[in-house]
């Protein structure tokens, strides 16, 4: 774990760089520009480039090693940056789209190779608290990164601020660079590669990919909720806040952040205690109850609590998106490497696009009603879509023990390595195509020997 601590170190680094750059940035553009239009059309650039960086970059960590991708996008991020502060005034405005359009791609293409990387370089029994040390780190680094930004920019100018900017990617490129780490499983390649029957083109190999687990695609579009959910508060924020205290509107937005990452943090703590006890990694049951958790809590911050008791839920909700991230990221990795990749670039795009979506709506919505009330319809949708996934846990559940009670274990979503369903074939009945053949199912059994995985769960059923 010493070299991945070194990791979680480079990552906070680059992670600062980049929140220091989505601030520093989109006023830059303002104040050049002094558009209010172009300033918002930058960051929609920035948004949509993110949405469809993920499913270039599924594609991408399935096939390339991801390690180098890291630090492709960290020193791309870093030249781009010296090329902006280097191009003629003729040409910055175009220069600061192209930095968007970079920035977008390559934040995306750094998280889903991270995020795919965790169980081969920590192994797969250490991917939780894995997870938590990422999440803590990048919390603290939106923090320090938000914090600051306004002092570097007002102290020491623009300029200052994205040559740091630039610095914190390139030292994340080159720790990563000399870390001896593996970010890839180690298979052996296949004596005879062929497409897979029925997962059409490689262009749809993902949405094959989520039609076979269909309880990590509701997973999935959960997320996509919790990203309409969190541009809710993040929009309404500033308009709450100088409701509050019109004189001092950033005293409240300080308070709520701060408490926010501590929430982060704590639910490391909290994480740790609940492996060790419950022995195995929080699943999708604590991955929907959190999300319920959390958005309700964040719905309570706008209904006009006193200050301290406000501050006191805001921290409730940072420990419970903490444990609800920390769940998503940790039930992801258990599917195979091959996969996983292309899942996390999904969730990439349906994250941002919710995210995006809902800056969007929300904004316009904040014109008519009142910050509670947008909160609240927002948070209120992704509060509906975890329960309606939390009672499809439960029944699976209570289904699972009654099979097992009754003696007859239940179809398994064992899948082979085209990650195509056989469930059929578990349960003993011979595919539609070897019909026509019986020599050619007899042989199909022999060779694939329709078994579910060694711990006699399909990577979509893990234990919750």
């Amino acid at each position: 774990m010493r070299h991945f601590r070194i990791l979680v170190a480079a990552n906070g680094i680059s992670a600062y760089g980049s929140y220091l750059n989505l601030v520093a940035l989109n006023v830059f553009v303002y104040h050049l520009t002094e558009s209010a239009f172009l300033a918002g059309l930058f960051m929609a650039v920035r948004l949509l480039t993110s949405v469809a960086a993920g499913f270039v970059s599924g594609a991408l960590v399935s096939r390339v090693d991801r390690k180098r991708l890291m630090i492709g996008a960290d020193l791309s991020q870093a030249t781009a940056l010296v090329a902006m502060l280097l191009a003629p005034e003729s040409v910055d405005l175009a220069a600061l789209f192209g930095l968007a359009l970079i920035a977008g791609t390559c934040s995306t293409l750094s998280q889903v190779s991270l995020r795919s990387s965790i169980p081969e370089i920590v192994g797969a029994e250490h991917r939780a608290k894995a997870n938590a040390s990422l999440v803590t780190a990048r919390s603290l680094a939106m923090i320090a990164g938000f914090a600051s930004s306004g002092v570097v920019v007002s102290e020491w100018g623009y300029t200052a601020a994205f040559v740091l900017d630039a610095v914190t990617f390139a030292v994340s490129a080159l720790v990563l660079s000399l870390l001896p780490i593996r970010t890839r499983a180690e298979a052996p390649a296949p004596e005879e590669p062929e497409p897979a029957e029925g997962t059409g083109k490689p262009r749809w190999a993902a949405l094959v990919l989520l039609r076979s687990m269909p309880l990590v695609a509701l997973m999935i579009a959960v997320r996509a909720a919790d990203g309409l959910g969190s541009s809710s508060h993040n929009v309404a924020l500033p308009v709450y806040s100088a409701g509050l205290d019109p004189a001092d509107p950033a005293v409240f937005i300080s308070q709520f952040w701060a408490t926010w990452a501590l929430g982060n943090i704590a639910a490391q703590v909290v994480l740790e205690r609940y492996v060790k006890k419950a022995g195995h990694t929080p699943g999708e049951r604590v991955f929907a109850l959190g999300a319920c958790v959390m958005s309700l809590m964040f719905i309570l911050v706008f209904s006009g609590l006193p200050t301290p008791l406000a501050v006191a839920v805001a921290l409730l909700a940072g420990m419970a998106d903490g444990l609800t991230e920390i769940a998503y990221v940790s039930r992801l990795q258990s599917t195979p490497d091959e996969q996983r990749g292309r899942l996390f670039g999904l969730s990439a795009s349906a994250e941002n696009a919710g995210f995006g979506l809902g800056m969007l709506v929300s904004a316009a919505l904040l014109e008519r009603f009142t910050p509670l009330q947008v909160v609240a319809a927002f948070h209120g949708s992704a509060i509906l879509l975890c329960a309606g996934l939390l009672v499809l846990l439960v029944r699976r559940g209570a289904g699972q023990r009654r099979a097992a009670a009754s003696g007859v274990p239940e179809p398994t979503e064992a899948r082979g390595p085209d990650g195509r369903s056989r469930t059929a074939e578990a349960s003993g009945a011979a595919p539609p195509s070897d019909k026509r053949r019986p020599d050619r199912a007899s042989r199909s059994a022999a060779t694939t020997g329709a078994v579910a995985p060694p711990d006699g769960r399909g990577p979509d059923s893990e234990r919750t």
